[in-house]
């Protein structure tokens, strides 16, 4: 048996600043990871598919030159196999990247392999025994695979294996119409497939507002995207090379046929195989690893960070648990989960950016609200680009003045977004950011006009 200090189970992005953190502490850290470093992020999320996201917008600006005054010679071609390297050397350089900041960090072994717990305080790598105090884990999650009738009948994608191809589908159906199903959706539309995204509810990310809903889903139909929704009974039917999608809609055909499907209905965590129970560590009714407001389980000494917590599914909340562990842990300084903001983005083009509350949970905290809207076509810097799609929203407690939500869907959305954010941490009245004066000519600038417009939200 090995003896260490702290033992982190999984490389993600919450466990490497982590074990940075604890060794310049003097700590003796071991960090396990199975297979690839940099967690769901780094290798079948954010950077590679907003690498490929990037390819993609080039492939729309390239398409729509005439529009700009620039003439092209020929028609525009995306050669995958050049899209899927320039991904795969984006994403294995930031894996490399952390793997060798792991590897050369003083006073941290790491180790490779599948870690188990066989109890409180002990680790098992292969034939390698570890035991420390205290043990975090940030295990991420993997796709959910549901389970429709025909599931086991097909050859279906998920996010990751999506990743894999090199070659353009001819007609993609993707099962799933929240942040993974329209970001691939849009992002293979534009390389040259016909898309397709069927969602079971009566909108697309059915958790976010209609009006927000509504303008996605002109954004992906305006790109020729078909979307079909309210399809209550999903199921699948191998037809030779093709695969039927069977729909109960509203409206339209009652079966898609495609040449590849994409399962994107949501996550799961990595929990089931880690032999939490010898720990006596407590899950949820999903298998989440159920945590405090610091992030630690119900077993003295075990915590547990990122997508496994069921606390955030973000990269940024996954570092930001980092944070509230090593705060608690070496700095006296009592962070919590619950002081946190809820915002993220959607990297459809352009993108939703979303803080705090939406329109309709304010309107369920029964609470007098103002309201400010402004269609992007009312904004210079969008007209300017030629992508005036989408608009603003800001939300504000009539009675305290300070802001309880924003929705951005429009170009420079996923930045703009963070004028509202920090404001709303500082705990300021809307006021404040009403009076700033903002660079012209930007998105951000026409903050402040919407702020100047609050009507009562009725």
């Amino acid at each position: 048996m090995t003896h260490f200090d702290v033992i982190i189970i999984g490389a993600g992005q919450a466990g490497p600043p982590l074990a940075g953190r604890l060794t310049k502490a003097g700590m003796k850290v071991a960090m396990i990871e199975r297979k690839l470093f940099g967690g769901t992020c780094v290798n079948t999320g954010c950077i590679p598919t907003k690498t490929l996201i990037a390819s993609a917008y080039a492939a729309q600006v390239a398409r729509r030159a005439a529009f700009y005054g620039v003439t092209l010679q020929g028609e525009v071609s995306v050669d995958m196999k050049a899209v899927k390297a320039r991904k795969d050397e984006v994403s294995g350089a930031s894996r490399k990247g952390v793997e060798g900041w792991l590897r050369g960090m003083e006073n941290c072994t790491v180790y490779t392999g599948h870690a188990r717990l066989e109890s409180a305080t002990t680790v098992r790598v292969g034939e390698d025994l570890l035991e420390a105090p205290k043990i975090f884990l940030n295990v991420g999650g993997r796709a959910s695979i549901p389970n429709l009738p025909g599931t086991d009948q097909i050859d279906y994608l998920t996010n990751t294996s999506m990743l894999a191809l090199d070659t353009l589908p001819e007609h993609l159906v993707i099962v799933g119409g929240s942040y993974i199903g329209i970001e691939f959706g849009q992002m293979y539309r534009r390389f040259g497939s016909k898309v397709t995204i069927v969602e079971k509810a009566s909108h697309l990310i059915s958790h976010e507002d209609e009006d927000v809903s509504n303008g996605v889903r002109e954004i992906l139909e305006k790109e020729g995207i078909s979307v079909r929704t309210h399809a209550e009974c999903i199921h699948f039917e191998r037809r030779g090379d093709l695969t039927a999608v069977h729909l109960e809609c509203k409206d339209g055909d009652p079966a898609v046929i495609g040449s590849h499907v994409l399962l994107a209905m949501g996550r799961r965590p990595n929990t089931d195989d880690l032999g939490l129970d010898k720990a006596g560590v407590k899950l949820d009714e999903h298998g989440y690893v159920s945590v405090d407001d610091q992030l630690r389980t119900n077993v003295p000494g075990i915590w547990a960070m990122g997508d496994c917590n069921g606390k955030g599914a973000f990269t940024h909340t996954s570092y930001n648990d980092f944070e509230i562990a090593a705060a608690n842990l070496l700095d006296n300084d009592p962070r919590r989960v619950s002081d946190r903001i809820p915002c993220y983005a959607l990297y459809c083009d352009p993108p939703l950016g979303r803080i705090g509350l939406t329109e309709a949970q304010v309107r369920e905290t029964g609470k007098a609200a103002l309201m400010g809207t402004r269609p992007m076509t009312k904004v210079g810097r969008a007209v300017e680009k030629g992508e005036s799609q989408g608009f603003m929203k800001v939300l504000v407690d009539a009675e305290t003045k300070k802001i309880l939500g924003a929705s951005i869907l429009g170009v420079g959305g996923d930045e703009a977004i963070h004028c509202i954010l920090d404001v709303m941490y500082c705990g300021a009245p809307y006021t404040t950011l009403q009076r700033a004066v903002h660079i012209h000519p930007t998105v951000s600038e026409l903050i402040p006009t919407v702020l100047g417009d609050l009507k009562p939200l009725v």
